[in-house]
């Protein structure tokens, strides 16, 4: 293939970018992080680069969570009988808190003592909160 012709193909061939709301949710999150760490004194985050890693890393972890919530719900409507209901039911349950470890796990395995969420409620809390903000900004950005 000649470069001129390569040069053509190139140019028709879409880049993917990043999706913007993802973008707007991992400065949300630094945001959310940030004040947890200036407010709790058990959230540590040892640098901004790093506090922006593991928001990074958060927004990473809670879209798999969201995907994988969002497929149990799935399988708990479209089951048509009761034991496929009360399974479906109970790997919500256990994705629920599993998903709270998954996070402390991450954040330790990727960035050791740099980072500390707290414990098991502290990640739930920050949770919540990270998921709210999306929400309202995401919200907000609809209008």
């Amino acid at each position: 293939m000649s470069e001129p012709e390569a040069r053509r193909r190139a140019a028709r061939t879409p880049i993917r970018s990043v999706d913007p709301l993802h973008l707007v949710d991992v400065f949300v999150y630094v945001v959310v992080l940030n004040l947890a760490v200036q407010w709790f004194p058990g959230v540590i985050a040892e640098s901004f680069t790093v506090s922006l890693l593991t928001a990074v890393l958060l927004k990473l972890v809670l879209e798999v969570v969201l995907r994988a919530k969002t497929w149990v719900l799935a399988r708990i409507r479209s089951a048509s009988t009761a034991p496929g209901r009360i399974v479906s039911a109970g790997m919500l349950l256990l994705l629920l808190p599993a998903s709270k470890f998954l996070v402390l796990w991450l954040e330790d395995l990727v960035f050791g003592d740099a980072v500390a969420l707290g414990g098991f409620w502290s990640v739930t809390l920050l949770i919540f909160a990270l998921m709210g903000a999306r929400w309202g900004v995401r919200a907000l950005l609809a209008r």
